[in-house]
């Protein structure tokens, strides 16, 4: 009748030592994925329609903090620059330093350093031509030089937004510099919308397009965090109520 009843003593203790391991490695990975996603991250509200359909206006978004070496085309950036107003603003970076980008080409489509350019993401204006594209990528056409450290951007809504396009007479020629971007927008979070990709069109390009971030691995940490710190917490009570009836069953048939 002892040994039954340190057996189920044993099973309630190793139960606990379970739990509570299992709670601290998810309290780690909870507050670990947490910490990590506030370090990388940043959230924006989009002030303006100029970026949908990819992005529309009030939504909001978490915006990957990054340095200017690390901006790629096909980025959708946060970027401060006093000749835009001075205001966080939300475009998309069609040309880097060195780059020359033109719209339209014969069939409607932008083209960087004279390779056209598909853009599923841009809501493209209907011209209703009886000749000629039916669709463009931009209303009207233009041509552009980026200088060196510099990006052109443009909305995705291109029939009103107000990008590189309209800057094209100021000095950098509708460009910015690199070091006017603090983010990389990543995914939209309310309403919940997923992630914004890496347009395939821009890798043929020299640098190609930017790795995905890693909010991915950040949310899988902060799941398995609760996953464990709830399998933890009712496991315990639940192993030392079985040890209990266990020893009890034991100690009853010894009588």
């Amino acid at each position: 009748m002892s040994g039954s009843g340190r057996d189920g003593d044993g099973r309630g203790r190793l139960g606990s030592l379970l739990s509570g391991l299992a709670v601290a490695v998810g309290c780690v990975l909870f507050l670990g994925g947490f910490g990590w996603a506030a370090v990388v991250y940043k959230p924006y509200t989009v002030p303006t329609d100029s970026m949908s359909p990819t992005v529309e206006a009030g939504d909001r978004v978490l915006a990957q903090r990054i340095s200017d070496d690390e901006v790629r085309r096909g980025d959708v950036v946060v970027f401060t620059d006093p000749a835009w107003g001075n205001m966080p603003m939300v475009k998309r970076v069609v040309g880097i330093g060195g780059d020359e980008v033109a719209c339209c080409d014969a069939d409607g489509r932008l083209t960087v350093n004279g390779e056209p350019i598909d853009e599923p993401y841009v809501h493209a204006i209907d011209m209703g031509a009886t000749s000629g594209p039916q669709r463009r990528a931009s209303p009207q056409d233009f041509t552009a030089k980026v200088p060196e450290g510099e990006l052109f951007l443009l909305g995705d809504e291109r029939a009103t937004s107000l990008d590189s396009r309209v800057h094209l007479e100021d000095a950098g020629g509708g460009s910015v510099p690199g070091s006017a971007v603090q983010a990389r927008v990543d995914a939209v979070a309310w309403p919940f919308d997923g992630m914004i990709g890496r347009p395939q069109a821009f890798a043929a390009l020299p640098g190609g397009v930017s790795s995905a971030g890693p909010l991915y691995a950040q949310l899988g940490a902060i799941v398995a965090g609760v996953v464990l710190i709830l399998a933890g917490s009712a496991y315990g009570p639940l192993a030392a109520r079985t040890g209990k009836r266990r020893g009890s069953k034991a100690a009853a048939g010894v009588r």
